[in-house]
């Protein structure tokens, strides 16, 4: 980080970074739309970085990518409306992607649809910690990829199902981005939500030189994990106090 450049600052550059050069990649079959918040949602994500981003933090949690009732509206990572807006205190304009599937519309601020997984997230977090700022304060909520995939019939892709020539030049400006997130925020702990980005953590962490930094992963909160479906809430706050996080 240049001398005098806060961490906030940093993570702003990097996301404007990200974001364009994303914007330049090409996806085939089956990806048929794609959406980049960082772009239509950036003003709500700068926001998000610019309240909340300022290092050190003792934890980061890596979540995969946008999903299209979360971050896809909001610019936030699992980006639930209703603990952006109220919790967070974070409301913006938002725009539109160059290409929308009718099935999955961005209402932005005004989406009526809940956000399973932020939801569970984020009211773990509320429910933990009480204002917002007191969990930021050493805890940071990141997502490894910007981009939000669909299909023709508007099933979401994640990143993990793309072709293999589509993934290596993705997954290289990802991990790029997650390498320099992790020496701005220098966390103690960084947390995968899913099996997917603590792998991809593990593999930032062996090639970045970080080795101090501890790697552990935590289980999904999307209700299409049946075992998130029994206490997820619980589990979490368990495991996490077992290894001495909280």
């Amino acid at each position: 980080m240049p001398a005098g450049e806060r961490t906030d600052e940093a993570l702003i550059l990097a996301a404007e970074r990200l974001a364009a050069e994303a914007d330049r990649l090409r996806f085939g079959a089956p990806v048929a739309f794609v959406y980049n918040p960082l772009r239509y949602a950036w003003a709500a994500h700068r926001s998000y970085l610019h309240r909340f981003g300022g290092g050190p933090k003792r934890v980061v949690f890596l979540g995969m990518n946008p999903g299209p009732w979360g971050m896809a509206q909001t610019g936030v990572p699992f980006g639930e409306v209703t603990a952006v807006r109220d919790w967070m205190g974070i409301e913006e304009d938002v725009g539109q992607p160059e290409r929308t599937h009718p099935k999955r519309p961005v209402r932005g601020f005004s989406v009526s649809r809940s956000e399973a997984s932020g939801k569970r997230l984020w009211t773990l977090m509320r429910e933990r910690f009480g204002e917002a700022e007191a969990f930021f304060r050493d805890h940071f909520v990141a997502n490894y990829c910007p981009l939000l995939f669909l299909d023709e019939q508007g099933r979401n892709i994640t990143p993990d199902r793309l072709r293999s020539a589509d993934k290596q030049e993705l997954f290289r400006l990802c991990d790029e981005h997650l390498r320099g997130l992790l020496r701005e925020l220098s966390p103690q702990w960084a947390l995968g939500i899913g099996r997917f980005t603590e792998q991809r953590i593990r593999i930032v962490r062996e090639t970045s030189g970080l080795s101090g930094l501890k790697v552990e992963g935590i289980l999904h909160p999307s209700p299409a994990n049946p075992q998130a479906n029994r206490g997820w809430a619980a589990g979490i706050e368990g495991k996490l106090q077992s290894l001495g996080i909280w």
